[in-house]
């Protein structure tokens, strides 16, 4: 089968091989993956991942093989991926916090094999390649009503940015939003803002091609960040004096994490969504947040798959949610190259890679 090899240099391969799914393990015939930064930083090392790895971890497809135990899903069952291979027993997954499960962060799975030798499975899904086979908690059984293109963008940066809003910060009705970065999961931040009924939702980027599409998703007002000086000043001038209740920093640089933590009023929270190179050291004044200031990491939205996931069709099926939209442009397999290049260049909202 066809896959996108990582091993210092970037293969498109044909000759990947997957072993049949294993007691509790599901195999899926991927049809659609989304392209992450989060792939592109294992290229340029801002992730470290061992190699030869398949790529890929936003991904939507249909059960083709169920392990002798599964119970959750079928063949034939259309299915989003999620990377949270967490183990569904211990006192986190019990307590409704799959994100907070040991066994959930770390794995390196090598499902698939090249000339019989193993090859990582990146995120514990590896969905750039047309089969896979993961944990059965990690296949989300889904409404075949919708397309699978759009269906896998919620696998990583709509559960990472809807569920950073709605589980982690819990933004409440009235309250102000400001979000930095104006990809795909700063994009599914304003979705959910917006769907939180926030009464102000600020949008920051250093592109202005993204001003269009932030304010079909939601934004109130948009900043191009290449045109001011001082960015705190730039939003507190837009009527929000005090600063924000809520700034998602979705770039992963450690100036904006320090902007959005200047931004807050009183009681404000400053989510950090964008992953910075492993190692990274940001700053703050302290005595700045002795008035009930919070700052909040958030690994993958805090999400409940199971959960989150759902409810996100559902409010797509009901026009709510805007998935299609998303989807900038749908690439082949071999154009893996061109996907990247289109991202570098800031042309994407979120590009898709086809399988089938």
């Amino acid at each position: 089968m066809r896959g996108i090899l990582w091993d210092g240099e970037l293969h498109v391969r044909d000759d990947v091989e997957i072993g049949q799914p294993g007691p509790r393990e599901v195999g899926v015939r991927i049809h659609h993956a989304g392209l992450c930064h989060s792939d592109i930083s294992v290229l340029n090392g801002t992730i470290p991942f061992p190699t030869p790895v398949i790529l890929g971890h936003e991904g939507a497809g249909i059960v083709e093989a169920v392990g002798s135990a599964v119970s959750k899903v079928k063949v034939g069952d259309h299915v989003v991926l999620t990377t949270l291979g967490n183990c569904g027993q211990c006192d986190a997954c019990d307590r409704g916090l799959p994100t907070h499960c040991r066994g959930s962060f770390g794995a390196l799975t090598q499902r698939f094999t090249i000339d019989g030798a193993p090859v990582y499975q990146f995120a514990n899904a590896g969905v750039f390649a047309e089969h896979t086979v993961v944990h059965e908690h990690q296949a989300i059984v889904i409404d075949d009503r919708v397309p699978l293109s759009s269906a896998c963008l919620i696998g990583c940066a709509v559960v990472t940015g809807a569920g950073a809003v709605l589980n982690r910060a819990r933004v409440q009705i009235g309250e102000t939003v400001v979000v930095i970065g104006a990809g795909g999961i700063g994009q599914s931040v304003i979705q959910a803002a917006r769907l939180s009924n926030a009464s102000r939702i600020v949008v920051v980027d250093a592109n202005p091609a993204k001003q269009a599409v932030a304010e079909q998703f939601g934004a109130t007002d948009f900043i191009n960040a290449r045109e001011v000086d001082d960015l705190v000043a730039a939003v507190k001038d837009l009527g929000l004096p005090n600063g924000v209740d809520h700034a998602f920093e979705c770039v992963g640089h450690p100036d904006l994490i320090r902007n959005s933590i200047d931004l807050l009023d009183w009681g404000g929270t400053c989510t950090m969504l964008g992953v910075p190179k492993l190692g990274t050291e940001a700053t703050f004044v302290v005595n700045t947040l002795y008035n009930d200031k919070s700052i909040f990491g958030c690994r993958y939205g805090s999400t409940r798959p199971h959960h989150d996931i759902p409810m996100i069709i559902q409010l797509y099926l009901e026009g709510k949610f805007q998935l299609d939209e998303m989807v900038s442009r749908r690439y082949d397999l071999a154009d893996i190259g061109t996907a990247i290049a289109d991202l570098d260049a800031g042309e994407l909202n979120r590009g898709v890679l086809d399988l089938v």
